[in-house]
C-alpha cells in the first residue's frame, strides 16, 4: 500500500468519520462561487491508518539502522535530550519576555558559549546562526566587516581548497568575494606551492575544512595560518567535521581566526528530516566585536542579551535555534571532557576499521590513515561495468542507507563513508560484508547490481528530470474521471 497514493485507493462514498445530521437550514454556496469539485480521496478510517503506517515503514533513520552518509555525521541522538528540550521551562518561554524572567535559559546559552569556545580554542562564540551554511556566511561577513574597518577593501578574493565542503565557495561568493580554488597535493592535503602562488595582498581569507572532505587531516594547518597572517589575511575554519577533533585538537591553537560548528552533527541533535540545524560561530578576540546579535553576557549573577560593539547585526529571528541548543548543552553535560575525547577516538577508529576491511576490494584514491570518514573510489568496479551509483542502489537491497556518492569531486567515482562513533563493530562488519558482496556481484553478476534496487517500493527513478522538472503535488490526469 505504501507505494500507492491515497487517490489510487479512493472509493466513492467511503468515509473516515461520520457527522450528525445538520439541525439548521443548509446554506449552499452559490454555483457562481464554485470553481470546480474538490478532488479529495475518499477512504475509510482503517484505510487512512494503514496507508500512513505503510509510509512510516518506508522511512529510514539512524534509529532504524546504520546511516553511513559521508560528511553528515549521522550519529545516534540520545532520547533523553528530547525529554530535556521539552521541559516546560524551555517550551513555555516567549522570545519577547523580559530577560530577568528567562535567567535559566540565558544561563544555559552563556555556558554553551563558554564550552564551545573552550572546545575550539577560540575566544568568543555567537549562537545565532540557524545552520552550518548560515554559520559559514556569518563568519565570512564578519571577516569582510573586520577588513573594511581596517581600510582593506582591496581584499576581494577568498581562497578555497578543492577538498573543501561545497558550501564554502558558495558562501564566499554570496558575501561578494571572488573565489579562487586551491588544488590538493598527492597526499590529499592543500598544495602548499599552489597556495603560495595564489596568496597575495588581495586575499581576504582562506576557508579550510578540517579534516577535509577526503576525511584527511591536513598537517600543514598551522603553517597555512602563518602564511595567511603574514599577508594580512585570515584563516576561516569549516568545523563541520569537528567530530574527528573533539578533545584532541583545537582550531584556535592551530591559528584559525573564525570557525563555525554544526550542532546538528557533532553535538548530536536531530537533523535532516528530524529537526532544524544550528551553526554557532567561534572567533578570536579581534573578531569578537563583529559577532551577530545577540550574545549572552554575565554581570555578577545576572545574564543579559547584548549586542557586540561592531556587530554585523541579526542573522535570524530572536536567539538562534534554542531547542537545538538545549539538546547540544545536554550532550556536553552528559559526556564531559573525557567523554568528548572518547567520541573522537571511536569515530576515527570506526572509519579506519572500514578502511582496513574494504581497501582490498575498493580503491583508495589517497592511501593513508583517515580521520572520521573514509573516501573510496569505485574505479575498479567501473572497469567491470558497474558504477558507484549502482553500488549505492544495491546497498538498499542489503538493508543499508547508501553513503554519499560522487563527492568530493576530486575523487573519481567517490564513495564517502562516515560511520560515527555510535556504531558497534557488528554493525560495521555487516555493512562491510554487504559492500564486499556487491564487489563480488560486480564481477560475477553485474546486471544484478546495475538493475538494483530490487526490494524497494520503486526502482530506478529519472533523477535528472525529477531535479529539473519536479512534480510536487498530485494532479488528475487528463481524461481521468475517477
Amino acid at each position: 500500500m505504501g507505494a500507492r497514493l491515497t487517490f489510487d485507493l479512493s472509493k466513492p462514498g467511503r468515509r473516515a468519520c461520520s457527522l450528525p445530521a445538520c439541525d439548521v437550514p443548509a446554506a449552499e454556496l452559490p454555483e457562481r462561487l464554485l470553481r470546480r469539485e474538490l478532488s479529495l480521496p475518499e477512504l475509510s478510517q482503517v484505510d487512512v491508518v494503514r496507508y500512513f503506517l505503510a509510509l512510516s515503514r518506508l522511512n529510514y533513520s539512524v534509529d532504524s539502522g546504520f546511516y553511513p552518509l559521508g560528511s553528515c555525521t549521522m550519529k545516534y541522538n540520545p532520547k533523553v535530550h528530547e525529554e530535556l528540550a521539552r521541559l516546560a521551562g524551555f517550551t513555555g518561554l516567549h522570545p519577547l519576555q523580559p530577560s530577568e524572567t528567562a535567567q535559566g535559559a540565558l544561563a544555559l546559552m552563556y555556558d554553551l558559549q563558554r564550552w564551545l569556545a573552550e572546545i575550539t580554542g577560540l575566544d568568543a562564540v555567537g549562537l545565532a546562526p540557524a545552520a552550518g551554511a548560515q554559520g559559514e556566511l556569518t563568519g565570512i561577513l564578519m571577516v569582510k566587516a573586520y577588513l573594511a574597518d581596517r581600510g582593506e577593501d582591496g581584499r576581494t578574493r577568498v581562497l578555497v581548497p578543492d577538498s573543501a565542503h561545497g558550501t564554502n565557495p558558495a558562501t564566499a561568493a554570496m558575501a561578494g568575494f571572488e573565489v579562487i580554488s586551491v588544488a590538493s597535493d598527492r597526499q590529499g592535503n592543500t598544495d602548499m606551492q599552489a597556495l603560495a602562488s595564489a596568496l597575495d595582498d588581495g586575499v581576504a581569507a582562506l576557508m579550510l575544512t578540517l579534516p577535509n572532505t577526503l576525511g584527511l587531516f591536513d598537517p600543514n594547518a598551522g603553517r597555512i595560518a602563518d602564511m595567511l597572517h603574514d599577508k594580512g589575511a585570515l584563516l576561516y575554519g569549516d568545523g563541520a567535521n569537528l567530530n574527528a577533533l573533539l578533545g584532541r585538537a583545537r582550531f584556535g591553537d592551530m591559528g584559525f581566526d573564525v570557525v563555525h560548528m554544526n550542532m546538528h552533527k557533532t553535538f548530536s541533535t536531530p537533523h535532516g528530516g528530524g529537526g532544524p540545524g544550528s551553526g554557532p560561530v567561534a572567533v578570536k578576540s579581534h573578531l569578537a566585536p563583529y559577532l551577530p546579535t545577540p550574545v549572552v553576557e554575565k554581570d555578577d549573577d545576572r545574564f543579559a542579551l547584548a549586542t557586540p560593539e561592531r556587530s554585523i547585526g541579526r542573522v535570524g529571528l530572536f536567539y538562534g535555534q534554542f531547542g537545538v541548543l538545549v539538546r547540544a548543552y545536554a550532550y556536553l553535560r552528559s559526556l564531559g571532557d573525557e567523554g568528548l575525547r572518547q567520541v573522537s577516538e571511536n569515530a576515527v577508529l570506526n572509519a579506519n576499521y572500514i578502511l582496513a576491511r574494504l581497501r582490498q576490494a575498493y580503491h583508495l584514491p589517497y592511501d593513508r590513515r583517515c580521520m572520521h570518514e573514509v573516501v573510496f573510489s569505485g574505479s575498479r568496479q567501473r572497469a567491470k561495468g558497474v558504477r558507484t551509483w549502482d553500488i549505492a542502489k544495491r546497498l538498499i537491497d542489503y538493508g543499508f542507507h547508501p553513503p554519499t556518492v560522487y563527492f568530493p569531486l576530486i575523487a573519481d567515482e567517490a564513495l564517502m563513508i562516515e560511520p560515527t562513533e555510535t556504531e558497534s563493530k557488528e554493525a560495521l562488519d555487516a555493512f562491510c560484508e554487504a559492500l564486499l558482496a556487491i564487489d563480488r556481484e560486480a564481477e560475477e553478476e553485474p546486471q544484478v547490481v546495475k538493475e538494483s534496487p530490487h526490494t524497494a517500493p520503486v526502482g530506478r527513478l529519472d533523477e535528472a528530470t525529477a531535479a529539473r522538472r519536479p512534480v510536487l503535488r498530485w494532479r488528475r490526469e487528463a481524461g481521468d474521471g475517477s
